[in-house]
């Protein structure tokens, strides 16, 4: 027996409406605060490695064997000449800076997505998740219309064109990417930690307060906090992770989950001294993901920085590509 066709009708409804909520466009400023703190934070991680460019790169350092015919390994780059790793290390400043102040960002954002897979192919050793998400995280930009306000280049055409219509939104795609990675990225890292100790040891938050990344703030807190508290951050934490696309999925729980992940990278990055670049970049894409827009505002200039993405806004066209 057939369903009932209004039954029918009701279903595609439903799912048309998902759909258009899902893909309608966003407020750009999403968008160009990821553009300006992303680069940043991952050249603030890499900025001791840049320091020692010969070191890192090229044959003057110590860099492991190939490994080409092991399938775990995605790629082994041999290490270049010195002055090759220096030119490397300068345009990767170079690329990240001006991405980061939207100059050139088609061309700037791609050049450092570029340069930032090479390095953490080459770097094998000290590949850690700044190297890996930053890289992820670029990319995504360089396909992005990032660069179509509050950038170098949007101030350049509207120099040249005054009347030029400065954009509000951008296609919803470009900012539901980087929304659903947080979930995905922590629901991940919930099942490792529940497949590990965190449902059988209650003292794993606590034991890694003495590890090598210790600071005077994780000396205080682990000598003063009550051992209580540990396991209660614990249990919370990884019911955050283990649940997150519930939490940041459902309207009433998402700014709860958002302000708890902000705090959490928060104390992470006080607590596990170098740790405070991955945290600074995580609360960069949890603000530029879960925030409200009004709080994106106030550092943008404009008339269009106070058009909302309304039902009404949402239906007009949105920007595509940088230009």
């Amino acid at each position: 027996m057939s369903e009932p066709p209004d039954f029918i009708a009701q279903i595609e409804r439903i799912i048309a409406t998902q759909r258009d909520r899902m893909f309608a466009p966003q407020p750009i400023e999403r968008l160009a605060w990821l553009r300006v703190f992303v680069p940043l934070a991952i050249l603030g991680f890499l900025s001791s490695r840049i320091v020692h460019a010969d070191d890192w790169l090229s044959s003057a350092g110590f860099h492991p064997p190939s490994l080409l015919d092991d399938w775990r390994q995605p790629a082994s780059l041999a290490p270049v000449e010195p002055t090759t790793a220096w030119l490397i290390a300068g345009a990767l400043v170079i690329a990240g800076l001006g991405a980061s102040l939207g100059l050139a960002t088609r061309w700037t954002t791609m050049l450092f997505a570029g340069l930032l897979a090479y390095t953490t192919l080459a770097d094998r050793l000290e590949a850690f998740t700044v190297s890996k998400l930053g890289t992820i995280l670029v990319i995504a930009l360089a396909l992005s219309p990032c660069g179509a306000r509050y950038s170098v280049d949007a101030w350049w055409r509207g120099r040249r064109h005054p009347q030029r219509h400065v954009p509000a939104l951008c296609e919803g795609g470009s900012v539901r990417f980087f929304q659903i990675l947080i979930p995905v990225f922590y629901f991940s890292s919930g099942i490792c930690k529940a497949t590990g100790d965190w449902l059988t040891n209650p003292y794993v938050l606590w034991t890694h307060l003495h590890d090598s990344y210790q600071t005077p703030v994780s000396l205080f807190a682990a000598n003063h906090a009550p051992p209580w508290m540990w396991t209660v951050l614990q249990a919370t934490t990884l019911i955050l992770e283990a649940g997150a696309p519930l939490w940041f999925g459902w309207r009433r729980t998402r700014p709860y989950a958002f302000a708890y992940g902000v705090a959490m990278h928060a104390a992470i990055g006080l607590m596990f001294g170098p740790v405070i670049w991955f945290s600074l970049l995580m609360i960069v894409v949890l603000v530029a993901s879960y925030a409200p827009i009004r709080w994106l505002r106030p550092w943008a200039r404009g008339p269009a920085s106070s058009r909302t993405a309304t039902p009404r806004a949402a239906r007009s066209p949105a920007i595509k590509s940088a230009g």
